[in-house]
């Protein structure tokens, strides 16, 4: 019976001039899962069609909801008709019409379409009018072009298209709170370049490439940065103290992120830092870990509840994932009980001791770059 899926999004509707852009922009994501006609229309996408896979468009950020439709002619009876038909096809006790009219020059506004619609429906279903808490909602769109007819808004995750904010280098540890950091700043609209330090073990590598995978979802394609950190890190241990080497790795690893972030035109880096979580996520750790990046650092889950993160990771399918078991780089030989407020000046003092630039060298030189699908 459906002819066509009504798209929704919200934010966009307030960008002003720039508005078409990230109209467009949300189409052309639309069109790299589902191949179709797309209409556009104020406040509104028509997809053309009932597409089989129309439960992927659940992923496509920038999307507040989609309905399958009918579609009729400006015609009061045939939008009558049209409901009576959608109505019958499921039908329940009670059902209320809600109506959109962005066609001002229709001859009925909204409070008369629901009146004539609804006797319309009832007389010839059985179904009561109920307003305040219906079983069933019939929903009428009148647009200059034709009227939408569906019954229900199924989802999407909001937010903004991918690839309208540039890009930033997401430095995914395989833990819950990356991915989810990754995926919220997709969600702004960003698209995400993600590098992963490593200490030579192919299970890790599996796990970051399905997580990577995974987090395509929103994105449809992304590139992994796989960094050999191992022998940075036999340097490091020979040169700082345990109770300070969490940080300095972390200062490395955000200098070779940033390197990264040049050669891929990224504009910041994003870590799935939370404030006090761990040892090195301290207030005074975090600003000195974050002052060796000269690109601006983003911390989207810096003042979440645990709990709330672990809902989007599994929200997003990445918590199962996350949870498996996983050699971290940054727990690797140090203090039990590391530094927790560390002092930039000390810290740059104890740098000093290092090559810190053949460090980095080091990492870009022998990253693995892949290209992973979804």
């Amino acid at each position: 019976m459906h002819d066509c899926v009504v798209v929704h999004y919200g934010e966009i509707g307030t960008k002003g001039k720039n508005r078409g852009f990230f109209e467009n922009k949300l189409m052309d994501n639309i069109k790299k899962i589902i191949d179709t006609k797309i209409d556009k229309q104020y406040g509104r996408l028509v997809l053309e069609g009932n597409p089989k896979n129309l439960a992927d468009l659940s992923g496509v950020l920038g999307i507040v909801s989609f309905s399958p439709a009918v579609r009729t002619e400006l015609d009061i009876e045939k939008i009558k008709d049209k409901a009576l038909l959608l109505a019958k096809e499921n039908p329940a006790g009670t059902f209320a019409i809600e109506t959109k009219r962005s066609n001002k020059n229709f001859t009925l506004d909204s409070k008369q379409i629901n009146r004539i619609v609804g006797e319309h429906v009832a007389k010839n279903t059985g179904m009561k009018v109920d307003l305040n808490s219906p079983v069933k909602k019939i929903f009428i769109e009148v647009s200059d072009k034709e009227c939408y007819i569906y019954d229900k808004k199924i989802p999407g995750p909001g937010g903004l298209p991918v690839g309208v904010s540039g890009t930033v280098v997401s430095l995914l540890s395989g833990g819950i709170d990356s991915p989810v950091a990754s995926y919220l700043m997709m969600k702004r609209g960003c698209n995400v370049v993600f590098v992963h330090f490593h200490n030579y073990t192919s299970k890790i590598e599996e796990k970051i490439e399905k997580l990577v995978a995974v987090l395509n979802k929103y994105q449809y394609k992304s590139k992994l940065y796989m960094v050999p950190f191992f022998p940075i890190q036999e340097k490091i241990i020979e040169k700082i103290p345990e109770t300070h080497r969490m940080i300095v790795y972390r200062r490395v690893m955000m200098r070779i992120a940033g390197k990264i972030a040049e050669k891929e035109g990224a504009k910041a880096l994003v870590t799935g830092d939370n404030l006090a979580q761990v040892a090195s996520q301290t207030l005074d750790n975090l600003d000195v870990i974050h002052s060796a990046s000269n690109e601006t650092v983003f911390s989207p889950l810096i003042g979440m509840d645990k709990n709330d993160i672990i809902d989007i990771a599994k929200n997003i399918a990445t918590y199962d994932l996350s949870i498996l078991p996983y050699p971290d780089c940054c727990t690797y030989m140090i203090a039990k009980h590391p530094e927790t407020r560390a002092k930039k000046e000390e810290i740059e003092s104890m740098e000093k001791e290092l090559d810190i630039k053949a460090l980095v060298d080091y990492g870009i030189e022998k990253a693995e770059v892949k290209e992973i699908s979804a």
